[in-house]
């Protein structure tokens, strides 16, 4: 069931047709929560969003955000309610993303940080990091050689 109030950014047609490459769509429990997660901790730019539905960019991507209410009729409707916590074991990284700014801003709003930034031996300095959903967000930028 759609919440929004008003007519949205642009046509879900247009926008769904101007998708190309791999897409990464989250359902949320709490939207507003989850784009306090990806503004401020993150620092991605919200490129629109409204009580249902939100399109993010930040480091060479995009993605989206809906609100678990927009599920209805959904074939995973029935399942929210049961997934815990939700991203599994999927790493969503942001390559360019400050590893160490991103895990002091979500210190600092009380999100979960599952490792401090660190040195990898791949050569990448990783964050991980899991929003109020329980995706597991990746910030990482390359260790100087």
């Amino acid at each position: 069931m759609k919440r929004r109030e008003g007519e949205p950014w642009m046509p879900a047609t247009d926008y769904a047709h101007s998708l190309r490459g791999l897409g990464v769509n989250l359902v949320s429990g709490d939207l507003d929560r989850a784009l306090e997660f990806q503004r401020e901790v993150l620092g991605v730019e919200i490129i629109y969003s409204d009580a249902d539905f939100a399109a993010l960019r930040g480091f060479g991507s995009e993605w989206m955000i809906h609100a678990d209410h927009t599920y209805t009729g959904h074939p995973l409707e029935t399942l929210l309610g049961q997934i815990p916590k939700r991203g599994g074991t999927v790493e969503l990284r942001l390559h360019g993303c400050d590893p160490d700014i991103a895990e002091s801003r979500a210190r600092k709003r009380g999100f979960n940080v599952l490792q401090r930034a660190t040195d990898r031996p791949h050569g990448l300095r990783e964050a991980y990091l899991f929003d109020g959903d329980g995706y597991l967000w990746v910030a990482d930028v390359p260790v100087p050689v």
